[in-house]
């Protein structure tokens, strides 16, 4: 099937928002909370273009990106690249901002063509699943795919965003959606795409292994609440908390620990 071979002239932005907005209340209704850790997004210079890299734990890492887009870049506009098989059953998506990438060497020759040309202004952010396939957050080592590493060789202004990603399960009915950025990370002048891989592949470890350090502590004072989500375990026990609550005069906390 053929697609759109300019995600800029496909992506449309009330689609998009529109979308994004679909996602924040999926995420709402599906988790406790979306979080992320303090201090939250290090600064970046708004006169180069950025690469968020993440692992990929989980079917949800896409929504999450989708979500929190316009919160974490208000002003610039996202894209990011999808299994073309995905983007030909579901043809929306081009709509807001996905593109399709083939397998193989022929895929990953198009990936650099398209993301480069997107790249090539300051005010793009292109979002990657680097991993390019499920994995647990705690499997090491990450293995990355070559493409980001070989994207930051060629566009000497991009700069890489290491993202963790983790949903554990705290004290509540619901997941929480933790997130955790690390140290960006850009090519040095002359640096082979394998030298700056494995620099990036680092600084996501790092960072993942940090998130999985705050994961286990369980406090949510380490992070700063993005989406508030679905608190209590609701049915019979959640009207049973309520009513002993009531009978007691206490004010009702639907979680099991505040926070």
């Amino acid at each position: 099937m053929s697609r759109p071979s300019d995600p800029e002239a496909a992506r449309s932005a009330p689609m998009a928002r529109f979308f994004a907005g679909v996602m924040r209340r999926q995420l709402a209704r599906q988790f406790r909370a979306v979080r992320i850790a303090r201090p939250g997004l290090p600064p970046l210079d708004v006169s180069r273009p950025v690469m968020v890299v993440t692992n990929h734990p989980s079917w949800w890492d896409p929504a999450v990106m989708i979500a929190l887009h316009d919160t974490l870049f208000p002003g610039r506009t996202g894209f990011g690249p999808i299994e073309a098989a995905m983007l030909d059953k579901y043809p929306f998506m081009g709509r807001i901002g996905l593109f399709g990438v083939d397998e193989g060497a022929r895929g990953a020759a198009g990936f650099l063509r398209v993301a480069g040309r997107l790249v090539a202004r300051p005010d793009r952010v292109l979002w990657i699943t680097a991993q390019g396939r499920f994995a647990d957050p705690r499997e090491r080592p990450l293995g990355l795919r070559p493409g980001a590493a070989h994207l930051l060789a060629r566009q000497p202004g991009l700069v890489a965003l290491p993202l963790a990603l983790e949903y554990p399960f705290w004290s509540e009915k619901r997941p929480e959606a933790l997130l955790r950025f690390g140290t960006p990370v850009a090519a040095r002048e002359g640096e082979a795409p394998a030298e700056v891989g494995a620099r990036l592949e680092a600084a996501l470890t790092a960072s993942c292994d940090a998130l999985a350090a705050l994961a286990m502590a369980r406090d949510p004072a380490a992070f700063r609440t993005v989406i508030g989500g679905a608190r209590g375990t609701g049915g019979v026990y959640g009207l049973w908390q309520r009513g002993r609550a009531a009978l007691s005069g206490r004010r009702f906390v639907p979680d099991h620990e505040e926070g």
